[in-house]
């Protein structure tokens, strides 16, 4: 995957056109595989794969029967427990033990969905809504599909199991709990939470704790049989390592690695290190902190010992640092990872810490235990987090594609990673200035249709950097820049105007009137007076914007070509039609050929480019042209897509104008429809597709002016 980023381009201080309201500003979106029909669905399913359960792992009887008790009570009703206890515990692998269960039983569907972070859930069950082929299901928006999906649940008659595992966030999945009307369905939700907003609503807590000392016995009998290590002092450790499944599992494994009996073990546990030698008074939140510590650095030792890179601490500080609930294994293919691992390859170094029980590397994801990540930061050198941050936020930051919608679940592991981050040791991505790595968060929340959170994201990193930076440093611009972009996106002209015209005043100011980063403020600008009606000041602003990037940047940059094709749409406003044709016309030409056939921004300048040949009375044309489009956004962008709706829109236009009103009056009441549903029912688009829908069916005027899609 290339790097979107290189030092000293503009993309490094947030100016990317691509991103913004003077670049094509699509969210893209490819469709997956089209849905099938119920009849072509092969019955079971399992959706999302379910963790392998940990090497003689203990079915907890005492436990279970707790839980099924509890699942007995709720009859015909939707069966919700939320499994909720202390890092290291095994609620996750209790949680698979369940799943993989209904799976050997024959449920019918079996979906395991990360919880962690909202588009995490809604990826999964838009994948789930595709695989069973539930009504609505279209393949191309993943918040619809999810909803159809819940749908789905809610009224058949299959029996299915969802599992929400390590939800982080009551919030995140507010309104995403799965129900059942036919009680054939039931939902297990993990959490290291005890947050009322997860209880309640049918759900119930079961509290989960370390293993009964007759468990944990079992379980180290059970794991060591097999190279007879299980000696008479199995108790004795067991109980000195607090009956905590984390901490018996590394033990566990190092007994295995090194041939070493359960007493030989406990006294190497007892004459190592001191936990005050590794935590601090105030880590050890969880009460676990001296047997997960001292079990960590022996499997550590022990692991960075066996290690042929010698780069153990350095990988596992790394992976510490991120989403405990994975990240993509790429990570480690990233230039600026390897440069911090001394150009050395850390595939043998994974799979050491793998053997060692300190991570788990399967299926291309990295995963660890949230209470070994802890106690590897704690452990961590001060003088080694800055390095360790920077390398990671550099690593993601590399292997973000562009665009990431394309791949959804993807793009949502990346945003968790980072977010992880920022929040374990965010103050070192502040060093230099806003990291990039940052605005990608709020980028790929915009691509994804998330405009609400992309909106409080922005202006919450706006909040950071003015606090950190200051008030008129570039970075705090840049975001305040982008949040203006996101109430844009959301239709709202009088907050991004007056964010803009601040953000403008500030970068002639300090960066001077001909800086990059002032043309893409007047262009945001020029872009947010006309959707406000201020047709004359739009442009002329505009005009103004594209003599300045032609003038300082050459007739073929990114900022140029969106100006040029954005001014030919500030023409169609102004009734100049000669001119928006021309400067139409080569807007297309131009970003065909440095673009390709497919992007984003030729689709948009060859829709602009159709309007504005309807406006000349070029409706033949017009209705090729619009035809393609619709036929391009549908194939790359997806049916129900926002800029594949305003296709629709412009298309029925033209159907309208000569003469085909039943099919224009058809294709306008379903975008209308697909409006309402992706942006709301107050949006400027949806406001104006609707009226221009009555006027139709009221055989009124021609309103082809009021479609343009900027």
């Amino acid at each position: 995957m290339k790097r979107r980023w290189r030092r000293g381009e503009r993309v490094a201080i947030g100016g990317d056109a691509g991103y913004s309201a003077i670049g094509p500003y699509s969210s893209v979106v490819v469709q997956q595989a089209a849905p099938r029909g119920a009849d072509a669905v092969v019955w079971p399913l399992e959706v999302g794969a379910v963790p392998a359960l940990a090497s003689s792992f203990q079915p907890r009887a005492e436990l279970r029967q707790r839980i099924d008790a509890l699942r007995a009570e709720g009859e015909t009703a939707v069966l919700t427990q939320v499994l909720s206890g202390g890092g290291g515990v095994g609620k996750s692998q209790l949680a698979a033990s369940y799943a993989s269960q209904a799976v050997a039983d024959g449920v019918d569907l079996v979906v395991w969905a990360p919880a962690a972070e909202n588009q995490q859930v809604v990826t999964r069950f838009a994948e789930a809504g595709v695989r069973v082929a539930a009504p609505g299901v279209t393949g191309a928006d993943p918040e619809a599909d999810a909803r159809a999906f819940l749908a789905w649940l809610a009224t058949t008659s299959r029996r299915w199991l969802v599992v929400l595992d390590d939800i982080a966030d009551p919030g995140a999945v507010e309104g995403w709990w799965p129900g059942s009307r036919t009680g054939s369905g039931w939902v297990l939700a993990t959490t290291r939470l005890h947050d009322a907003r997860l209880t309640g609503g049918g759900r119930r807590r079961v509290s989960v704790d370390v293993y009964e000392p007759g468990e944990s016995a079992a379980y180290l009998r059970a794991r060591l049989a097999d190279d007879g290590l299980a000696d008479g002092a199995v108790g004795e450790l067991a109980e000195e390592l607090g009956h905590l499944p984390l901490a018996l599992g590394h033990a566990a494994a190092y007994m295995i690695n090194h041939g070493l009996g359960c007493a030989d073990y406990l006294a190497l546990f007892r004459e190592s290190r001191s936990i005050v030698d590794v935590l601090p008074p105030s880590a050890d939140a969880e009460g676990y902190g001296r047997q997960i510590a001292t079990t960590l650095l022996l499997s550590l030792d022990a692991a960075e010992a066996a290690d042929p890179a010698g780069i153990a601490r350095r990988v596992l500080g790394l992976v510490a640092l991120l989403d405990p609930a994975g990240h993509p294994d790429a990570l480690w293919g990233m230039d600026a990872v390897r440069e911090y691992l001394g150009d050395r390859d850390p595939a043998a170094t994974l799979r050491v810490l793998h053997r060692y029980a300190l991570l788990t590397w399967d299926a291309g994801v990295v995963r660890i235990h949230a209470l070994t990540a802890r106690a590897v930061r704690e452990a961590m050198p001060d003088e080694e987090l800055p390095y360790a941050v920077r390398a990671a936020a550099d690593g993601l930051y590399e292997m973000w594609p562009d665009p990431d919608q394309p791949h959804r679940e993807f793009a949502a592991m990346l945003r968790a990673d980072t977010e992880a981050l920022a929040a374990i040791e965010g103050e070192h991505l502040w060093h230099s200035g806003l990291h990039p790595v940052l605005q990608m968060v709020g980028y790929s929340l915009q691509n994804a249709g998330l405009v609400e959170a992309a909106t409080v994201y922005w202006g919450e990193l706006a909040a950071v950097s003015e606090r950190i930076l200051g008030a008129d440093d570039r970075h705090t611009l840049s975001a305040l820049a982008n949040l203006a972009i996101a109430h844009w996106r959301a239709g709202r002209s009088a907050e991004a105007i007056g964010l803009e015209e601040r953000v403008l005043a500030e970068r002639e100011r300090v960066l001077g009137p001909e800086h990059p980063d002032a043309l893409l403020s007047r262009g945001f600008l020029a872009t947010s007076y006309r959707q406000a009606g201020r047709f004359d000041e739009a442009t002329e602003l505009m005009e103004q914007v594209l003599a300045d990037n032609e003038r300082l940047l050459g007739p073929d940059d990114h900022g140029t070509l969106s100006a040029r094709a954005n001014l030919a749409v500030h023409y169609f406003g102004a009734g100049r039609i000669d001119e928006a044709v021309a400067f139409g016309e080569r807007a297309l030409t131009d970003t065909e050929r440095i673009h390709g056939a497919d992007h984003p921004r030729t689709l948009t300048a060859r829709h602009n480019l159709a309007t504005i040949y309807h406006a000349a009375g070029r409706l033949t044309e017009a209705l090729a042209l619009k035809e393609r489009v619709l036929a391009d956004r549908e194939r790359i962008l997806g049916v129900e897509h926002p800029d594949t709706a305003f296709a629709r829109v412009n298309l029925a236009i033209t159907y309208w104008a000569l003469g085909r009103r039943a099919p224009a009056v058809d294709l306008l009441a379903r975008a209308v429809a697909e409006h309402s549903r992706l942006l709301g029912p107050e949006h400027p688009d949806t406001v104006g597709s609707a009226e221009s829908l009555a006027f139709m069916r009221a055989a009124s005027r021609p309103l082809w002016r009021r479609i343009l899609r900027r």
